[in-house]
């Protein structure tokens, strides 16, 4: 039972760093921090992340880089081009790492307002600093793992963030439904997103980059919402009036299309 607590704990700590700092802080400005919450969250993010921490700077580029070139060959993470989920996940990977680097040239437009902590960066995204944090979580489950398959829990922790984005990337460019008509192949995988926080609303996100809450129907309820309102209303962001408002899947050129 400690593995299984100790498992999920890190599944939703590591999500919501990467939907709430990652993805709607650094690759969209969604909200607005101090430089002092912002290297709060860049802590918080290295903690809950550990062994697969991201850079908030190199996600957010690939990322502007998916919003920008979605389903084509510059799609960083798109499925299209990917025989499997696995080598979908390793072309990303290997995307993320040229970024990372500075081994690709990225247009000036893609490194606007992003955050930066050169040194932490490099600190978190290194090696020793990956192995301490495996030694870490191997040594937690020697420790209290009561039964062997529990191991097979283990490598999914070391790169969780890979997974969650596997899910995202892989499954809601191919299955789920519409709010509204695109021309890309975004879905929204779950109706009620507890899983990933959210982040399976795709659709909506598609048309709304921006926006604060990834729901727009009754039903979908995005956790991490509520959490955006609640820091805003105690000063540690600050959210645009227009960004707070959540936007209506009444909007037009919807469909309710299953799969």
């Amino acid at each position: 039972m400690p593995i299984i607590i100790f498992f999920i704990a890190i599944w939703y700590l590591s999500l919501f760093s990467q939907t709430f700092f990652h993805h709607r802080y650094a690759s969209h400005g969604a909200f607005k921090m101090s430089k002092f919450w912002e290297r709060f969250f860049f802590v918080f993010t290295y903690i809950t992340q550990g062994s697969h921490y991201m850079s908030p700077r190199a996600y957010a580029i690939m990322h502007r880089l998916h919003h920008a070139h979605t389903d084509t060959e510059l799609d960083p993470h798109s499925p299209n081009f990917s025989s499997n989920i696995f080598s979908m996940m390793w072309r990303t990977s290997r995307i993320y790492r040229d970024i990372f680097h500075g081994r690709i040239q990225v247009d000036e437009k893609y490194t606007k307002n992003l955050p930066e902590w050169n040194w932490f960066d490099r600190m978190a995204n290194s090696a020793p600093s990956r192995l301490i944090w495996v030694g870490i979580y191997t040594a937690i489950f020697v420790l209290y793992a009561t039964s062997p398959w529990l191991y097979l829990l283990l490598p999914v922790v070391i790169v969780m963030g890979a997974f969650h984005g596997a899910i995202i990337n892989w499954f809601a460019h191919k299955f789920g439904y519409k709010n509204f008509i695109m021309k890309n192949t975004s879905e929204n995988l779950l109706p009620v997103d507890i899983l990933m926080l959210g982040e399976s609303y795709h659709n909506n996100h598609h048309k709304h980059p921006s926006a604060i809450n990834f729901g727009v129907r009754g039903h979908e309820f995005d956790p991490v919402y509520p959490v955006i309102l609640l820091l805003n209303k105690l000063g540690v962001i600050r959210v645009p009036k227009l960004a707070a408002v959540p936007v209506s899947a009444e909007e037009g050129g919807q469909t309710s299309k299953q799969h």
